[in-house]
């Protein structure tokens, strides 16, 4: 069962999301590819193969990790305006990886896990570049598009999940968000569309990790108690819950920004 997990679960989720995006934008991708689409199968993977005490202490080091995924889409979106995809993506994991040897070593419980993740999207969000509007002309994506990009997730999610023995509850918790999804898909914006469709990738990443962590706040707090099963219903039922309300609430006020109350032109009373 966990084999068929590592193969199919993960791909077939980024995949989906990469489908999104070819339909609603590279946003919306870089949204979907933040929330748990391969952490959640990687816990979940931990979980079934180590058991619950292993999966809880991952579940809440894995909160940390979210701050490595904030900061890969920073410096990836940054780097790509000089870079081709290779050095981006490389130059880009080897900082997260130091970072995420630094992060591992924190003891942090999951209530300031949780804290430290949502200052941490709160910050990237204000530090990446402009985002801008790529091509909007009809793409011919060719044919080996969605099966590479399920074949690199598959590798990368075997990899995490089998070092997982030798690598400890900390360190795999906190490798568990490492960019695996969003490398994919940014990767492969990057190198088809340029920098500004990487950008919007990125931008679309910290409004991801309100739900994602909330995910792995709620794991690593009911999976002893409530079993494997339990918790990973309940938390992923509270993560799509929440990131759809605050989709909902930040389109709702970007729309109000952007529609005047009043018609363009309209004489201003004095006050």
């Amino acid at each position: 069962m966990t084999i068929i997990l590592k193969l199919l679960l993960a791909p077939a989720l980024v995949v989906a999301a990469s489908l999104a995006g070819r339909r609603w934008g590279q946003q919306v991708s870089g949204t979907l590819v933040a929330l748990p689409i391969v952490a959640g199968p990687i816990l979940l993977i931990t979980c079934l193969e180590q058991g619950t005490d292993f999966g809880s202490q991952a579940a809440g080091a894995a909160l940390l990790g979210l701050v490595t995924l904030a900061w890969f889409a920073l410096i990836f979106a940054w780097l790509s305006r000089w870079f081709g995809w290779v050095p981006t993506v490389l130059i880009s994991w080897a900082s997260c990886l130091l970072l995420d040897l630094a992060l591992a070593q924190i003891p942090l419980g999951p209530g300031w896990g949780l804290l430290v993740v949502l200052v941490a999207a709160w910050i990237v969000t204000r530090l990446l570049p402009a985002d801008t509007v790529g091509n909007a002309n009809r793409i011919d994506w060719p044919w080996w598009d969605l099966p590479a990009r399920a074949a690199a997730t598959a590798v990368l999610v075997w990899t995490v999940t089998t070092a997982a023995d030798a690598a400890g509850p900390g360190l795999t918790g906190v490798l568990a968000p490492f960019p695996i999804a969003t490398s994919v898909v940014a990767a492969f914006a990057l190198a088809q569309f340029g920098h500004p469709s990487a950008v919007r990738v990125a931008h679309g990443v910290p409004r991801g990790l309100l739900g994602f962590s909330v995910f792995c706040f709620l794991v690593a707090t009911l999976v002893v108690p409530l079993g494997t099963g339990t918790a990973f219903g309940i938390a992923l039922v509270a993560t799509l819950t929440i990131q759809v309300g605050w989709r909902a609430v930040t389109t709702r006020r970007a729309s109000s920004t952007h529609t005047p109350e009043e018609p363009l032109g309209a004489p201003t009373p004095h006050r």
